[in-house]
């Protein structure tokens, strides 16, 4: 594929965005009609022009001048003839997942910078960790960007964009408005990154993106929420299918509430947060020196908390389910169970009928696989 074909696709997915829900003005149709195209044959797999024009419902002129364009971009190809009852031939038209790589950085463990380099289907290709441990404010946005490089050029196919799963408010420009964890304040680190790297590169709260990645990827229901245990504790919520955000950028930004009176200092500034008792080093300080009964016990306990904390959330929004992401030390067992029937116990039979309590099914791996995500919602308009 020539330069000018791959900028093209850049640049169509930059005026692509987000799938609108609204009404489409003229000046985003194509972009709108394309989207759909590529929504159907990375979903359904290889189809002929006719059907896609039926599908989508476009007119088969609409569809073929797409298509065209697309073949021209190397994002499909043709992959033979099918005969159906009646008529000629029709000639297959499917995606071509492998043309493009799409670079994910998974920013939520304490230690390391996860990274990996995906194809279009999500498939891993590459995967490299970067240490990380103590490193915050301006030295954290140089090994981001340092990471990012070294994924970049050891990419087998050309990058459609970056994906970035960030602990943290972060609104819909890729500002991170705050995340305490790592001294970030006011931080435009997608515009930043943008720049320095010469790609589009897409930022949002990691526990957002985990919840994206595992509807998208591993059959999490429309209506869940996805809790994640790590340095901090953050959720990220699908209702009715769509990723909220909130007033502010900062739906599910649980981590810092406060659910104890007096309680610990919290990275945040205040006291009895739900993190400090929650998060992986809280939990680590609390079970040191138990015994397997006492650390049951202690867990049972947080689970307790943590029902308590997500029953009116639960019974606000209606939801089918909540997911935890975490250590399997800590999420598997006791603190699932308490905190499941602590969720039962507060809310009323016929808000929680069929609703659950399990863990994810992405495993560490749900930032990343959103983090793709994130890269395809917006620059190919497929989710």
């Amino acid at each position: 594929m020539t330069e000018a074909a791959q900028r093209r696709v850049v640049q169509a997915g930059r005026k692509t965005g987000l799938r609108p829900t609204g009404k489409v003005l003229p000046q985003h149709q194509r972009a709108h009609n394309r989207s759909m195209v590529l929504q159907r044959l990375f979903h359904d797999g290889p189809t002929s022009r006719a059907d896609l024009s039926r599908a989508t419902g476009l007119t088969r002129v609409t569809v073929s001048d797409l298509v065209s364009s697309l073949l021209e971009d190397s994002l499909v190809e043709e992959l033979g003839t099918t005969r159906g009852s009646v008529g000629k031939p029709a000639t297959l038209v499917g995606m071509r997942t492998e043309a493009f790589s799409i670079v994910a950085l998974d920013l939520s463990d304490d230690a390391v910078i996860r990274g990996s380099v995906m194809s279009l289907s999500g498939l891993e290709v590459i995967s490299r960790q970067f240490p990380a441990a103590g490193v915050v404010g301006e030295a954290f946005v140089a090994l981001i960007d340092q990471s990012a490089a070294a994924l970049i050029a050891a990419a087998p196919q050309p990058v459609l964009g970056v994906g970035i799963g960030a602990p943290g408010v972060i609104d819909p420009d890729g500002r991170v408005v705050e995340a305490p964890n790592r001294n970030f304040y006011d931080v435009p680190l997608a515009a930043r990154l943008t720049e320095s790297l010469g790609l589009p590169v897409l930022v949002a709260n990691d526990a957002d993106v985990a919840a994206l990645g595992e509807y998208a990827y591993a059959g999490a229901s429309d209506c869940s929420l996805l809790l994640t245990i790590g340095q901090g504790v953050g959720a990220g919520l699908m209702l009715d299918g769509a990723r909220v955000h909130g007033a502010n950028g900062a739906a599910g930004e649980i981590g810092h509430v406060t659910v104890t009176d007096g309680g610990e200092p919290c990275a945040c500034g205040r006291h009895g947060c739900l993190e400090t008792i929650l998060s992986k080093p809280a939990l680590d300080r609390s079970t040191e020196g138990l015994d397997p009964l006492g650390v049951e016990r202690h867990l049972e306990e947080v689970g307790r908390l943590l029902g308590r904390t997500l029953a009116p959330i639960v019974a606000a929004l209606n939801l089918s389910e909540v997911l935890l992401s975490g250590p399997a030390e800590y999420v598997g067992g006791a603190l699932k169970e308490a905190a499941s029937q602590e969720i039962a116990r507060r809310v009323m039979p016929a808000t929680g009928s069929g609703f659950t309590v399990r863990t994810a099914g992405l495993g560490d791996r749900s930032v990343l696989s959103g983090a793709a995500g994130l890269v395809l919602d917006a620059q190919l308009g497929i989710s």
